[in-house]
């Protein structure tokens, strides 16, 4: 991509900015929850281990602003509410399975790649 414009810095921006979202920490780990279908709030903090209800509820709201997870509430005694992504978080949870799965396959290879970096003498 080319920076030199306005225009192009402005993209280039904006590009930076939802992959810094998309990579943050707790992001993957609630797509990944939600890949296979609807939770509730409980079930998804049951799956993303560590994650503080704050934390939960602020990631949640986030995806839901960026359309990637829609919040469902059904109306019932005690009224029950539900997550579930849209298409485009399924598309970026299917990339993510992508990714994971070049990590696994490829694991070996970097491991041995790190060894050999970290075991040459450093002038």
């Amino acid at each position: 991509m080319n920076v030199s414009t306005p225009d192009a810095r402005s993209e280039c921006s904006s590009v930076r900015e939802i992959l810094s979202r998309v990579g943050e920490k707790w992001t993957i780990q609630v797509v990944v929850a939600l890949r296979l279908g609807p939770r509730r709030f409980n079930e998804i903090a049951r799956q993303v281990s560590g994650i503080s209800q704050q934390m939960l509820t602020r990631t949640l709201k986030t995806l839901e602003r960026d359309g990637m997870v829609e919040r469902t509430v059904h109306t019932s005694t005690p009224p029950r509410v539900e997550y579930s992504l849209t298409p485009l978080g399924q598309s970026l949870a299917e990339n993510v399975r992508r990714l994971a799965e070049w990590a696994a396959t490829q694991r070996e290879i970097i491991e041995g790649n790190r060894l050999q970096y970290d075991t040459r003498g450093r002038p």
